[in-house]
């Protein structure tokens, strides 16, 4: 499982271009693109915490 999850943040590091994804948050507004960052930090924290959780 871990594998799995590693494989996809490897892939979605390398497929999204920093760049562009700014553009587009800018573009869509100064408030939605602090919503959206704050979601995909929360979206980070949270599947870090589940990876390094120990039962």
């Amino acid at each position: 499982m871990k594998q799995l999850s590693y494989s996809l943040l490897l892939s979605g590091l390398l497929f999204l271009s920093s760049c562009s994804v700014i553009e587009g948050i800018f573009k869509a507004g100064v408030w939605t693109g602090i919503l959206i960052v704050a979601a995909i930090l929360f979206l980070i924290i949270f599947i870090i915490s589940k990876i390094f959780k120990r039962d």
